[in-house]
């Protein structure tokens, strides 16, 4: 299997881990970590360091792009030039797993440079099995960028996942992309209302399947994820724990979930283990094999439609 990934908005992630934060005071970092980062190259990173073929194609300003590829160095990556810069994105994270994350809002793209993304994007997908489009978009780019890619990819046969948030991926459900992965507060967004409870989460992600998505991968944070498709509902977690860092651990239970085969409980199974074992281990680098451990998911064939969620989606009413 070989997976292509684009990220319209990489970033370097710079990562202070500290003790308390104390809002308003001189504080020391304990470390300090920069990785290359954005949510497609963390699925391109995590697939390979686990013996997955990806490819990730990323636009890169010509001043960033020789440290960009730096850092990554021993993954295939196609970078599309830009004018502007990458962005840089700020994580804090706290005893306990506590993030606090900033993230810069990205270069503003020119059509010109728009389009040259579509093209190599399109050109990288020879051979590929799946592309996933992952993140937001960048100043610039519409919102319709993702729809469009999501059409390019089926009439090359390669099966879609998107991971993004917002008005990009209202306007991409109609495209028919074949697995979308919001977690439960973008889900939220999507269709207007609070979500407290799993069964309130399964009625949004068939509404979401309702406007042409084959299946809707659901992150639920400390609980797990839930996945809805063709054969109903099924819900995988681990045992608790305490995470050390949650930044990317949704890329990695999107990154388990496409390599345990893209659809159904043992793809949801692996995703869950995935994402588990990104949550216990800093920064974003992802999860070795030695980190991933199947034998410790929760499989439930069936959604509890009664159970609360520990961190209910609240949508604020206009």
């Amino acid at each position: 299997m070989k997976v292509v990934t684009l990220t319209p908005n990489p970033s370097f992630d710079l990562t202070y881990r500290v003790g308390e934060l104390a809002h308003g005071e001189v504080q020391r970092a304990e470390s300090v970590t920069v990785e290359a980062g954005g949510k497609g190259v963390n699925v391109t990173r995590n697939l390979t360091r686990n013996g997955v073929a990806s490819k990730a194609v990323a636009p890169v300003g010509a001043a960033d792009g020789e440290r960009f590829l730096s850092l990554l160095a021993g993954y295939e990556v196609v970078t599309v030039p830009l004018r502007e810069g990458v962005r840089m994105n700020l994580s804090l994270v706290e005893p306990g797993g506590v993030v606090t994350k900033i993230n810069a809002p990205g270069p503003t793209f020119s059509p010109a440079e728009a389009e040259l993304l579509v093209e190599e994007t399109e050109r990288a997908l020879e051979g590929a099995d799946w592309l996933a489009l992952c993140g937001s978009l960048p100043p610039g780019v519409e919102p319709e960028f993702y729809g469009r890619l999501v059409a390019l990819a089926k009439e090359a046969e390669c099966r879609v996942a998107l991971d993004t948030s917002g008005e990009p991926f209202a306007r991409s459900l109609g495209a028919g992309p074949d697995v979308v992965k919001p977690n439960h507060e973008e889900l939220a967004e999507l269709v207007g209302r609070t979500l407290t409870t799993f069964g309130e989460v399964v009625e949004a992600a068939r509404e979401v399947r309702e406007r042409g998505v084959a299946q809707v991968l659901v992150s639920l944070g400390a609980d797990g994820a839930i996945l809805c498709g063709e054969g109903g509902e099924c819900h995988a977690e681990t045992p608790p724990f305490v995470p050390r860092s949650t930044v990317g651990a949704g890329d990695s239970l999107l990154s388990g979930f496409l390599a345990g085969g893209g659809a159904g409980e043992e793809a949801l199974a692996w995703g869950v283990a995935w994402g588990a074992a990104a949550a216990k281990i800093p920064g974003t680098g992802g999860p070795t094999p030695e980190d991933i451990h199947l034998e410790e998911v929760i499989r439930s064939p069936t959604v509890d439609a009664g159970r609360p969620l520990r961190d209910a989606a609240v949508v604020a009413k206009a």
